[in-house]
């Protein structure tokens, strides 16, 4: 079975017919992944372009790309927004990944009232960033033209997501004692769609009203009740199949 080839992120496409990988991705290319002259490769920008390319010679730590063909793809329509409660240990970055796979387009970490893990400061920052990296990666996996962004606030509160939601043409909250379903509601055909899942220990009382004081519409998938890391992957792989992505 043939396999597809890998993509490799960098900050610019090339415009002429010939093209240097080198630095981590170029690293990567060469000693990890062992990619030799005539294999495909693909580069892409994370921003929509992406270049097709063959293999021509294999340095130390990079690759001589010949261009064969360019591409663009549009951002996806609607865009789909996950407000994901941070979670402790490896589960959000476990959702991060899995999201990432199945298509999200922006990650909001969410300080939850009963978010177990608190990033603070530093601290926060380097969450936030291990998460984007995540992201970054999975993209690659997917081959994705475009890679999802994770908030700038390392730390949005309730208050501050509320407000975000506002902007939205759609707002979900995953909630195990809703009476709808997210396999039902009316979808708008553009804008902003934003999901919110809940940490380990759910979304509270004044989480809830907040939120559906700001528009958003309390949700379930389904009779059971899935953990942080899950939650979001299956509400996104449901939408995606509702809005024809998949």
């Amino acid at each position: 079975m043939a396999v597809s080839a890998p993509l490799f992120l960098v900050d610019r496409l090339p415009d002429g017919q010939s093209f240097v990988l080198d630095g981590p991705e170029g690293h990567h290319a060469a000693t990890v992944q062992r990619l030799r002259v005539g294999e495909a490769v693909l580069l892409g920008d994370g921003r929509g372009g992406v270049a097709t390319g063959v293999v021509r010679s294999v340095g130390k730590g990079s690759l001589d790309v010949a261009i064969t063909s360019r591409g663009y793809a549009d951002a996806p329509d609607p865009r789909l927004t996950v407000a994901q409660g941070i979670a402790k240990g490896d589960r959000g970055e476990l959702a991060v990944q899995a999201m990432t796979e199945v298509g999200v387009d922006e990650i909001l970490p969410w300080a939850a009232a009963r978010s177990v893990a608190q990033w603070r400061g530093d601290r926060g920052a380097k969450a936030r960033d291990k998460w984007a990296a995540v992201a970054r990666e999975a993209a690659k996996q997917a081959r994705r033209s475009w890679l999802p962004t994770v908030g700038g606030d390392p730390d949005l509160s309730t208050k501050q997501l509320a407000q975000r939601l506002g902007a939205a043409a759609a707002a979900y909250v995953l909630h195990e004692e809703a009476t709808d379903r997210l396999s039902q509601v009316d979808l708008p055909a553009s804008g902003e769609i934003v999901l919110i899942v809940g940490p380990e220990g759910g979304i509270d009382d004044h989480e809830l009203a907040a939120f559906t004081a700001a528009g958003a519409r309390p949700v379930r998938l389904g009779d059971t009740v899935l953990r942080t890391s899950t939650a979001g992957v299956a509400a996104l792989s449901l939408l995606a199949t509702r809005l024809s992505r998949w």
